[in-house]
């Protein structure tokens, strides 16, 4: 709560004031009998002014408030129920009458009793009727939302909306519009709904680019179902990676169950994102919350006014993350950059000349700092464009250019197949405690691997590489950037390294390729 300049001052003159006049009338006496003795009957000492520090106040958000509020509306989501012969049977649900329903629908965890309503948002199944009712509508979820268009676009989360079978809006005027979901996408948290109104107040779009860590931003929705609940906080950090496709921005803004859709709101009245995320061990705000930034949700809701669902890039590789201990051993100058352990045989990458053990550090231009940077460039560049990859191997930067794809509706994921011929062991382990073999002709077939690689056909139990996590069956490609042809092309390689450094492998394994550090013992 601020404090008025006024409110300041007599809160001072109540701090600094006499307690009681007679003790201030003889302290002032016996001041003045004091100056006297040292500068003369003529001269009284004077009390130094008290100077009153210089406070900055907290920011006033009524103003704000007054000008977003009303673009910010609630959502409430139902189902309908379904009879016991549409359901087909099933198990019977408890009776609301029974003085035991209560109990379990609030503190049993969600899904735990399927059927019973109010157990979370999109869980267990539709509740039953008796045969030939059906129909009736059964609350469902409760969330937030804004409106981003005057003619009734409002944009909120897919987890909000997901499931439902109708969504109801209500402004803050106390209108409520049954809403047409346009489109959703799971993969961002983004849904776009509209409803048949015009002239609607409209929250103006901010960029969150601009946004500064310790900066003041406000939330407003219906925690708890609580319409129209303003609170306050700061952006406690920026780029946050939790998901695939979005760097969130966090903040300590409380965020409750409801508030989800609902804007995150800068200074200057624009929203910068989507609150969609909270940090919890209780399922309740813990003084951390996520928000999706506004920017990254705008191109999805574009898509899905224009198709009703989004289009995304991929070049068809499974990636990890660079870590120091990678780095290092192949040159480069710091973890940066996006693994890839795998490529998709029949995908864009493959064709493009992209291998297991490539290390991708920019795309299109743009530098890859981590391997979550990657899937979002990848997935935000329209199918069909030609984009540069700048991949790093053998110790050195190559430049390959890849036609991009579009991510299909499901995709399918074939797993590796095995090689099962038996491989003879070399008499004794090598100073990694790797016993390797030259790959069979069967073995390169299935594996994938026309020319390079051996496989390890036994370990010593504490050995480097045994500590390392490599298995017997791991198929080596690679040690220090340099490829491996043979089990003896293998081992004199090995005789040239330096046995106190920390080397870098680069194991398949299960149709994955990654790069693995060994420590020396």
């Amino acid at each position: 709560m601020s404090i008025s300049k006024s409110s300041r001052r007599s809160v001072g003159a109540r701090l600094t004031a006499p307690v009681q006049r007679p003790l201030r009338t003889t302290l002032a006496a016996s001041a003045l009998a004091v100056a006297s003795l040292f500068v003369g009957s003529a001269t009284l000492l004077q009390p130094a002014p008290v100077q009153a520090q210089a406070v900055r106040g907290l920011p006033d958000f009524t103003g704000l408030v007054e000008k977003t509020g009303g673009a910010v509306v609630n959502i409430r989501t139902t189902e309908r129920a379904a009879s016991q012969a549409q359901q087909g049977g099933g198990a019977e649900l408890l009776d609301p009458d029974d003085p035991f329903f209560e109990f379990f629908r609030r503190f049993l965890p969600p899904g735990a009793m399927p059927g019973l309503p109010g157990q979370g948002q999109g869980q267990g199944r539709q509740r039953q009727l008796p045969p030939g009712q059906s129909g009736e509508e059964i609350p469902r979820g409760l969330g937030s939302g804004f409106i981003i268009s005057a003619d009734g676009y409002v944009m909120t989360n897919h987890h909000v909306v997901d499931g439902a079978d109708d969504i109801y809006v209500t402004l803050t005027d106390k209108r409520e519009f049954k809403a047409r979901l346009i489109g959703s996408d799971k993969n961002t948290d983004v849904a776009l709904l509209k409803i048949d109104a015009a002239e609607l107040p409209v929250l103006a779009i901010g960029d969150p680019n601009r946004l500064r860590v310790g900066e003041w931003v406000l939330a407003i929705g219906s925690p708890f179902g609580l319409e129209n609940t303003v609170t306050a906080g700061i952006v406690s950090a920026k780029a946050r990676e939790t998901g695939d496709y979005l760097p969130f921005i966090q903040t300590d803004v409380a965020v409750n169950p409801g508030n989800s859709g609902g804007p995150l709101i800068n200074m200057d009245g624009q929203a910068i994102g989507i609150n969609s995320q909270i940090y919890s061990r209780t399922g309740g705000f813990m003084g951390i919350s996520f928000a999706i930034p506004i920017d990254e949700a705008m191109r999805v809701t574009e898509q899905l006014k224009a198709n009703g669902h989004v289009v995304r890039g991929r070049i068809g590789v499974a990636i990890t993350e660079v870590t120091k201990d990678i780095a290092e051993p192949l040159g480069l100058a710091k973890p940066s950059g996006a693994q890839v352990s795998s490529v998709d045989p029949k995908g864009p990458a493959a064709k493009a000349g992209l291998m297991p053990g490539d290390i991708i550090l920019r795309y299109d231009g743009r530098v890859i700092e981590r391997s979550s940077d990657l899937p979002r460039l990848v997935g935000n560049t329209k199918p069909g464009t030609k984009a540069s990859i700048e991949v790093w191997r053998a110790g050195a930067a190559r430049t390959l250019d890849v036609v991009v794809g579009e991510v299909p509706n499901e995709q399918a994921r074939g797993a590796a197949g095995k090689g099962g011929a038996e491989q003879q062991a070399p008499a004794k382990a090598n100073w990694l405690g790797i016993m390797a073999s030259d790959l069979t002709a069967e073995q390169r077939k299935s594996q994938g691997q026309p020319r390079d690689g051996v496989v390890i056909s036994g370990l010593e139990p504490n050995g480097a590489a045994a500590q390392a996590g490599l298995r017997q069956g791991d198929v080596l490609l690679q040690v220090n950037s340099q490829p491996i042809t043979s089990a003896s092309q293998f081992e004199q390689l090995l005789a040239k390294l330096d046995r106190k450094r920390t080397l870098v492998l680069l194991v398949k394994r299960g149709g994955e390729a990654s790069y693995v550090p060994v420590r020396p013992q």
